[in-house]
């Protein structure tokens, strides 16, 4: 565990403010969930929550099967990393934290598909993969993570098959999240 020299006070209703430093590396925002731990050597430790991860085996059969169905790779991203994967990209994109780029886009809470010659959106800064198609999951009106198909090529446009299924996928998994 890493140290930051940084204490703050409990206020008399148990409160205590977590830092913005920490707060924006971690990307922690208003409203989000964080999971609380203690162990035996008396901490405790705030673990940013993510309701993607308790639909992770199930989102990687879901990317498996779409993969498997159109031969593209394909992710599925909660809001702040790849969650599960398929694919090709599925060693080089796993676990790793999503660009910028990708979070902006997810926020915009409408399905995107690349167009030759737009800006080209990474998945992930250590990969040359980038969004295909992004639809995202929205669960109890919030944007919960996204389905992805992706592609290193430069020629990685998809059709009308890859939109329609990212937008199924994200939206059964949405349902999922609410029940």
């Amino acid at each position: 565990m890493k140290a930051t020299g940084i204490v703050r006070r409990i206020d008399d209703l148990g409160r205590v403010v977590i830092p913005k430093e920490i707060r924006r590396t971690m990307r922690i925002r208003e409203g989000d969930s964080l999971e609380i731990y203690t162990d035996k050597d008396g901490e405790v430790i705030f673990k940013k929550y993510s309701p993607m991860g308790e639909l992770s085996t199930f989102a990687a059969q879901l990317s498996e099967t779409m993969t498997k169905t159109t031969g593209s790779s394909t992710a599925v991203i909660d809001r702040d990393s790849v969650v599960a994967a398929a694919g090709n990209a599925k060693r080089e994109i796993i676990d790793k934290r999503i660009t910028e780029e990708l979070e902006r886009l997810m926020e915009g809470r409408q399905v995107y598909q690349y167009k030759q010659g737009e800006q080209k959106v990474p998945v992930v800064s250590s990969s040359d993969y980038y969004v295909v198609v992004a639809a995202p999951i929205i669960a109890e009106g919030d944007v919960s993570g996204c389905v992805l198909f992706i592609s290193n090529d430069e020629e990685g446009l998809s059709g009308d098959t890859e939109y329609k299924l990212a937008q199924t996928v994200a939206g059964f998994l949405g349902r999922q999240m609410e029940a």
